[in-house]
């Protein structure tokens, strides 16, 4: 695997010359390049491939949310970050749209470095340039309609509360993803990384969700007119399912309700890559259809028109996000949970369990089967008659 090229953006100097030494010990993984000015990074940009942007937010002429615009217009396959000290809520509302994620300084350098190394080994699994740009260039992932503008009459009162918003987040895939981005970024003062919807409803605020969603737009929604929008529906209405699923499975087997709410948010986003073809490549995602109505494996189809599955692409989406390691595995390895070489129950368990049931009960448009081989290895193997019933239960509760 080729070096992956970074450029440094900063105009000063010393804080370049800072990063410089203190990334030395990745001078074997990652070629790096530093400007000091937002035009020297264009004019980098234009002569030579980069496969990330970290910048500074405040600089003279250009700063770092109008180079980042630039650069998702001009080389959207680019991971865009924002490093910066400035805490002004006016400039990290202006870096949302251009930037994947915005760190605060002074960073963490193994966390900068576990993001990138993460973005960077999700990238190389999807072996489509258009389809990876594609996803780098992304705003949001559209919402259904009639929930986006639920939200919007929610939040227009003053009476709105947040477990109210959070009802609503909870049932919409783009919502969902987006809000945990946010969550997993400077945009909220939190040590940590952020891994339930309820969790981070609540750190970022009614306020903020109120200013997000109706001054900077930060969600969007699909097109009431589009051919397909039956298929918005279903799909949608199969994460939830699997994503309350999940939460039972995990309930039952670890009693843990910061777990279950992990697993929740994880069940949700599992199909984000799904959601991706559908609002960026419709026609591929129709045709994928079509061959799967033949009795076609859904990978199999995927990785034939794509070069990539839709599970692939999620992680992909997620991993640039700054979503947590373990949602980023639950997404990307939901069907082939082994490749997360994971020793003990987790939310890509209960996700990959949660999904290959609600599919076996008819009720998603693939027919998977449980990894037992993996269920084994985690001791789960006598299980899963145990989380039928709970599939069961939640059928008769309809």
């Amino acid at each position: 695997m080729s070096a992956k090229r970074l450029l440094f953006v900063d105009d000063d100097r010393m804080v370049l010359a800072g990063l410089r030494r203190a990334l030395h010990e990745m001078r074997e993984s990652w070629e790096m390049e530093f400007a000091s000015s937002g035009q020297e990074a264009l004019d980098m940009l234009a002569a030579s491939r980069f496969d990330a942007v970290v910048t500074d937010m405040r600089m003279p002429g250009m700063d770092g949310a109008e180079l980042l615009e630039r650069v998702k217009d001009r080389s959207p396959e680019v991971i865009r970050i924002v490093l910066s000290g400035q805490s002004e809520k006016d400039a990290m509302l202006r870096s949302i749209a251009p930037a994947h994620q915005y760190l605060a300084k002074p960073c963490d350098l193994r966390e900068l470095k576990l993001r990138l190394t993460q973005a960077f080994a999700s990238r190389d699994l999807v072996h489509n340039p258009a389809i990876a740009a594609a996803v780098a260039h992304l705003r949001s992932i559209p919402s259904l309609p009639v929930i986006y503008n639920e939200l919007k009459t929610a939040l227009r009162s003053e009476l709105t509360s947040l477990v109210q918003i959070e009802e609503i987040v909870a049932r919409d895939v783009g919502m969902a993803t987006k809000i945990l981005q946010l969550a997993n970024s400077a945009f909220i003062e939190v040590r940590g990384r952020v891994h339930s919807l309820r969790q981070a409803v609540s750190l970022i605020g009614i306020d903020n969700v109120r200013t997000l969603t109706l001054s900077i737009h930060i969600f969007s929604h699909f097109d009431r007119n589009s051919a397909i929008a039956s298929e918005v529906a279903s799909l949608w209405e199969h994460s939830a399912q699997v994503a309350s699923l999940a939460q039972r499975i995990t309930m039952l087997e670890s009693g843990s309700k910061t777990m279950a709410e992990e697993s929740f948010a994880a069940g949700l986003l599992h199909d984000v890559g799904k959601v991706i073809l559908l609002s960026e490549r419709r026609g591929e995602y129709v045709e994928i259809r079509k061959r799967l109505e033949a009795g076609a494996a859904v990978e199999d189809v995927e990785i034939e028109l794509l070069g990539c599955s839709h599970a692939q692409l999620g992680g992909y989406l997620m991993s640039i996000w700054g979503l947590p390691t373990s949602l980023v595995q639950a997404v990307a390895c939901h069907h082939r949970p082994s490749q997360a070489f994971e020793s003990e129950f987790s939310a890509l368990t209960a996700v990959h369990c949660a999904d290959a049931l609600v599919n076996t009960a008819g009720e998603g448009d693939e027919k998977t089967a449980m990894d037992m081989a993996y269920l084994e290895k985690l001791g789960l193997a006598g299980r899963t008659d145990a989380w039928k019933e709970l599939l069961a239960q939640a059928q008769k509760a309809k």
